[in-house]
């Protein structure tokens, strides 16, 4: 493989924005499909990349799926994500392994609440991306207010490449800055590109923008700004290095724009991805060398002591990580993205995480659900592995080394719902479903209630748990009965308590001794860290050996809080002093004094009860826009900003989770069905005071039904 000539692309956005319907369009343009087909097409076949039976019944997008692609010379791995929140682990993973991505942003809408969570994994994984605005052929299209909106939502550079000519109804092709020409699609698929020169009547935007656009590359190019001074002609290769360098260095974003439904500029946008997205050479990633020490005088305080660069080159060892896994039946299908080395089809490998040695029997190159055997693959590459056991986020490497790469970040579930099968000898099949689900998705949790035994499954919102449940209703023939939400509160201290806790036990023989003093701190509500030990014990009043089960006993007391055994966060514990005794103190011992001194401890210091708070978009005609925003404040809401454009009300708010399980029909109702909204976690905020006592007798309640129900 040229690697100078491979492109690993993701297509992420907010829902509705095109994301499918530009991949169906690349796939036509570059010849892997010889008929277009739409999300939610007529003629009941549906998107190529959506096909699961539930993502063509709905027309949204539930996993994503990968395919492979040639456009002139270039090899490009396309992934097509999600753009529901709900399933956005698909698109943190993707992205984790990506090395450029197109963000679709609705010329309408421009940048919505998924566009910025998508902008921040964008960050995150510092992947370099195109801008491209979609649906220039909708009424309200207005480009140019989308790219203000990416420079003052998103905080980054955005440098059209493009102009439209005509908008709405009227747009027949986009001008290409950086040749000068004007491009049109024709024929009955736009397959036919048109280059043309630009007409008279857009002849002036077209000279001013390319002057804006010169000016704001030569920020980055002194070659640029010395040619520009002197007024010099640039030629189309230096201004595309310079974009390309750019872009590459995350200080710029190119937009282009197109209608992908009418087949607009979609060929254009793919020959952005050739000239301006990073190849596996352009990316240096690291990984984490388990068996390097840190140097004896540097004690390891060098943040990158036992970092190492990896090099996409096939005769280095492997180095690869599985960063999406699908339970089969025939066994796991696991997406995988290759850094370093090769893959060879029947060689051996070794897991990292578990250290095991594991034989890949079957590699595959992946078209959404169709799939085509490979003997080799090599750096750079993205395939999948069929047959082999592992987890999501774990790295494979040849035996001569020994490195991890950094895992992939997995959000909180912040809703939970009570499961179990209508027939009881469901009961294996649902078991089997629910192993397989939380195997393939890091973000859906199985947990089991242990005073009611009841199983509970977790995840990011209703949507995520609606379509597991439809799942397991298909897949397996398993219906079930599904309890209310409920909300994965949490607990905090609200004031400082100092504790002096003993822990005796005389039982005839060696008893059980262990003194510990020192006090709890609560952290701010934001704190980034749930919980942190500080050991102050000084002159060895405690054993160096009894600080870490005082440690590990704090943390398993904290699991279940004494107001409504929900977990507790934002707790500082400082251990300052105490005592044992040479023949009584175990590490047991101490232990059991942590966990009992935290439960005594917490019941003094005020908790308070922390919620999920999420931020909620909703699109609605103008006319409802005062009914919403006052039903949402009837919520407790707090809405932040609302914009009208062309007879639309966006309301942006902030809404408890409590308080929106039934907000669909609500919204449906109050607008007509004409509303549309969308919602994602936030953070968690502390609830008003007043309130928390309904929530804790709730909790009661619904705990000795669950009691009874037992029985």
């Amino acid at each position: 493989m040229n690697l100078k000539l491979v492109r690993n692309i993701g297509i992420s956005a907010h829902i509705d924005s095109g994301k499918t319907t530009l991949t169906e369009r690349i796939l036509f343009y570059s010849g892997r499909i010889h008929e277009i087909h739409e999300v939610k097409g007529k003629d009941q076949v549906g998107a190529t990349m959506d096909f699961m039976e539930l993502e063509r019944e709905k027309g949204i997008t539930i996993t994503a799926a990968a395919t492979q692609v040639k456009w002139n010379d270039f090899t490009i791995n396309v992934i097509d994500t999600p753009g529901h929140v709900d399933f956005t682990v698909e698109v943190e993973r993707s992205l984790r392994v990506l090395d450029g991505a197109i963000l679709v942003l609705c010329s309408v809408g421009g940048v919505q609440s998924q566009s910025l969570t998508v902008d921040r994994q964008m960050k995150r994984y510092k992947v370099p991306r195109i801008a491209f605005i979609n649906k220039m052929d909708r009424a309200g299209a207005n480009p140019d207010k989308v790219i203000k909106m990416i420079e003052e939502k998103l905080h980054v550079v955005p440098v059209p490449l493009q102009i439209p000519m005509g908008l709405e109804s009227a747009f027949s092709g986009v001008i290409d800055l950086i040749t000068m020409q004007a491009i049109f699609f024709d024929g009955e698929d736009g397959e036919n590109i048109r280059r043309e020169e630009i007409p008279a009547a857009y002849q002036a935007a077209a000279s001013a923008a390319r002057e804006k656009m010169l000016e704001s590359l030569s920020m980055y190019s002194d070659l640029l700004m010395e040619k520009l001074l002197e007024g010099a002609e640039v030629s189309v290769d230096e201004i595309r290095t310079v974009v390309r360098a750019a872009t590459i260095a995350l200080q710029i974003t190119p937009v282009m724009m197109g209608s992908a439904y009418k087949n607009k500029g979609v060929q254009e946008a793919l020959d952005g991805v050739t000239y301006y997205l990073p190849n596996p050479l352009d990316r240096q990633m690291t990984a984490i060398d388990q068996l390097k020490k840190p140097a004896a005088e540097s004690d390891s305080q060098e943040p990158n002591w036992n970092r190492v660069n990896l090099e996409s080159r096939p005769d280095k060892p492997l180095v690869c990580m599985a960063f999406k896994t699908v339970v089969e039946q025939y066994g796991q299908l696991t997406y995988t993205r290759i850094y370093q080395g090769k893959i060879v089809k029947g060689d051996s490998y070794f897991n990292t995480r578990t250290g095991k040695k594991v034989r890949f029997g079957r590699l595959v190159r992946m078209h959404a659900n169709d799939r085509i055997d490979v003997d080799v693959a090599e750096a750079g590459d993205i395939v999948a592995l069929v047959g082999v056991d592992c987890a999501s986020g774990d790295t494979f490497c040849s035996e001569e080394v020994t490195y991890s790469l950094e895992s992939i970040y997995v959000p909180d579930a912040v809703i939970k719902l009570s499961i179990e099968p209508v027939k009881r000898e469901g009961a294996d099949k649902l078991g089997k479903a629910l192993e397989r689900f939380r195997r393939e998705d890091p973000t859906f949790r199985v947990l089991t209630d242990e005073e009611t035994g009841q199983t509970l499954i977790a995840g990011m919102g209703q949507l995520h748990l609606d379509i597991y449940v439809e799942r397991i209703k298909r897949e397996y023939g398993v219906e079930c009965l599904v309890g209310n939400p409920r909300v994965a509160y949490r607990e905090m201290p609200t004031r400082e308590v100092e504790f002096n806790y003993k822990h005796k036990k005389q039982t005839g023989g060696s008893g059980q001794y262990a003194h510990i003093v020192g006090k709890l701190v609560p952290l701010p509500e934001d704190s980034a860290i749930p919980y942190e030990f500080v050991n102050d014990v000084t002159g060895g009043r405690i054993p160096k050996e009894y600080i870490k089960p005082v440690d590990e006993g704090f943390q398993r007391a904290i699991v279940k809080g004494p107001l409504c055994e929900c977990e507790v966060v934002n707790v500082q514990m400082i251990l300052q002093d105490g005592s044992y005794h040479d023949v009584d103190s175990s590490e047991m011992a101490f232990g059991i004094c942590a966990f009992d001194c935290m439960r005594e401890t917490l019941k003094k210091a005020g908790i308070g009860l922390l919620e999920p708070i999420m931020k909620l978009e909703v699109e609605v005609p103008e006319e409802y826009q005062g009914n919403v925003t006052g039903h949402l404040s009837s919520k407790r809401g707090v809405v932040g900003s609302s914009e009208t454009n062309l007879g639309m009300a966006t309301i942006i708010a902030e809404v408890p989770l409590s308080s929106m399980f039934d907000y669909a029909n609500e919204v449906r109702s109050m607008t007509q069905g004409k509303g549309t909204f969308s919602m994602e976690f936030c953070k968690y905020q502390m609830l008003p005071r007043n309130l928390v006592e309904d929530v804790v007798e709730k909790r009661k309640k619904d705990k000795a039904e669950r009691a009874a129900m037992t029985k």
